[in-house]
């Protein structure tokens, strides 16, 4: 658990009653991001999904317009000229069959987004039970599943992030680093917001955005007022 003396004291700037607007939300998650380290900005989104049922999954991509402040590592599945177009746009890995038990026998993980052309799926799909876990599993919603590997790897590194429900129907994902500027955190957050609004199923009944916290990675989390997100 997070504690200590830092914990503590960050916990004490934070209203554990009150909804918070997200300018408002945004300077107090900064301010309490004090660790020695860059902590990353998340939000937590508990949705009024059932991903038990297909028709209400929800799993998209989006460009965060700042990026993320993250420097991600690509592994791309392709081979003969997709190979190399992979290369050419900055993959940081590229390979085909060879690299199966390197990741299944050696646990080599040194990546950390997953593009596959749909020919190598086949390949892939051998490696579902380690990817599949750790969310690692390349994806056509995603964007990740593609022939145009030029723009997936374009798209990702300019700050491309996946968002999915977990088990418990909750979305966690980035949105950028304390070292960001609140207007950068800002739009950063209102993409992503706007991403997942257009991405409600149709079938879900009631509060589609039940509840929406903003935190750093050592800090509290700080809730924010949804019906101004959503009106």
């Amino acid at each position: 658990m997070k504690s200590g003396k830092r914990y503590a004291e960050a916990i004490k700037n934070v209203d554990r009653t009150a909804l918070y607007d997200v300018a408002d939300a945004i300077a107090l998650v900064k301010k309490n991001a004090s660790a020695k380290f860059n902590e990353t900005v998340e939000v937590h989104i508990r949705t009024g999904c059932d991903g038990r049922h297909a028709d209400q999954q929800i799993r998209g991509a989006v460009v965060l317009p700042h990026g993320t402040g993250k420097t991600v590592r690509i592994l791309v599945f392709a081979k003969g000229p997709k190979a190399d177009e992979a290369q050419a746009a900055g993959a940081d890995y590229v390979g085909a069959e060879e690299l199966i038990p390197r990741i299944q026998n050696d646990g080599w993980l040194d990546f950390d987004v997953v593009v596959a052309t749909p020919d190598m799926m086949g390949v892939v799909g051998r490696l579902g039970r380690v990817l599949g876990p750790k969310g690692l599993m390349p994806n056509p919603k995603a964007g990740t599943v593609t022939m145009d590997v030029t723009k997936a790897i374009n798209d990702i590194k300019a700050g491309k992030i996946e968002y999915r429900l977990d088990k418990t129907n909750i979305i966690h994902v980035p949105v950028g680093k304390a070292s960001f500027t609140e207007e950068q955190l800002a739009d950063n957050f209102q993409t992503l917001i706007d991403a997942i609004m257009k991405a409600k199923p149709s079938t879900v009944k009631g509060a589609y955005l039940k509840s929406v916290a903003l935190t750093s990675t050592m800090g509290p989390g700080v809730k924010l007022n949804v019906g101004k997100l959503v009106n």
